[in-house]
């Protein structure tokens, strides 16, 4: 994924915890959310579960502990907790960034003359 790439993901708050999972885009989510035969592995980007240590959507991600996923939803395999998360949270997409490829000095500045 690169720096500027938009960054579609869904948010939940459960038992004063976030939780995130990230998704391909809102168009698969919304062919997940209306067929539910659909495979999630062309929904979401990887089987991963989020926390942000209640910092919010936007705080850092941190992989959830199976403390914190048992005491939120009862057990810990994220294959039970992914469509829970998809159902009951909301989509948000943002802005990756600023682009890390880009360069930041084209004219090399004093070392343009030096061999």
């Amino acid at each position: 994924m690169r720096g500027a790439d938009k960054v579609s993901k869904v948010y939940l708050q459960k038992n004063n915890e976030d939780f995130i999972v990230l998704v391909e885009d809102k168009e698969s989510l919304n062919k997940w959310k209306g067929d539910s035969s659909v495979p999630l592995t062309d929904v979401i980007n990887g089987f991963k579960v989020f926390t942000t240590h209640r910092q919010g959507a936007q705080g850092v991600l941190d992989s959830a502990s199976n403390a914190i996923l048992d005491a939120s939803f009862g057990t810990h395999k994220v294959d039970d907790i992914i469509p829970v998360i998809l159902r009951e949270g909301q989509l948000q997409v943002t802005s990756g960034g600023q682009d890390r490829g880009s360069s930041t000095n084209d004219s090399k500045g004093s070392m343009v003359n030096h061999r």
